[in-house]
């Protein structure tokens, strides 16, 4: 597999909605992700995934969220967004190495993970698998999350899914401040 991005991103000037999205998206002094530039080629695209994200305050925690957003990406071999993420969040919600790459790699059931973790790992390892969820773990989230922070779990999920498509499709480069996808952990 070539490491050569596909895509040329679009250049500034943007339209101003696009502007408008990045500045509102990217912490000030950093420049706006090959992601977002390559989307910004058809401001239509770009505007149906910035309306998609859900990184706006939820019916989920930012670790929460960033839990699932980290296991779905690594799942996918979207390592350039679960690299984005580490270099944005990890450090926000706690995640170390050691927990990183345990996300990555390791399995939902660790005991590294508080019990409501494990069944948002589950849930993670179900819906890549198979695209739904089984009714021991489906009652097991229930007991935990209202039925609104399941939905917005699932399409979380099916987010970042999509976006692992288009990093990975598109051989995004890593971004220069992004640090590495991290390795298995050593036996």
């Amino acid at each position: 597999m070539s490491n050569v991005p596909r895509m040329t991103p679009a250049k500034a000037p943007y339209p101003e909605a696009v502007q408008a999205a990045l500045d509102r998206t990217m912490p000030e002094g950093v420049a706006p992700l090959s992601l977002f530039t390559t989307l910004a080629r058809d401001e239509r695209l770009f505007r149906k995934f910035f309306g998609g994200g859900l990184l706006d305050r939820g019916h989920l925690t930012l670790r929460q969220r960033e839990l699932v957003i980290h296991r779905v990406t690594a799942q996918c071999g979207g390592r350039y967004e679960f690299c984005v993420h580490m270099a944005f969040f990890a450090g926000r919600v706690g995640f170390d190495e050691a927990g990183l790459a345990a996300i990555a790699h390791g399995p939902a059931d660790d005991a590294r993970w508080a019990p409501e973790e494990r069944l948002l790992l589950g849930l993670c390892d179900q819906l890549q698998a198979a695209c739904d969820i089984d009714d021991a773990l489906w009652s097991a989230l229930r007991a935990v999350f209202n039925e609104e922070a399941l939905l917005e779990l699932i399409l979380l999920a099916g987010f970042y899914r999509t976006t692992s498509y288009l990093v990975t499709a598109l051989r995004l480069a890593p971004e220069p401040f992004a640090p590495p996808f991290p390795a298995p952990p050593s036996a």
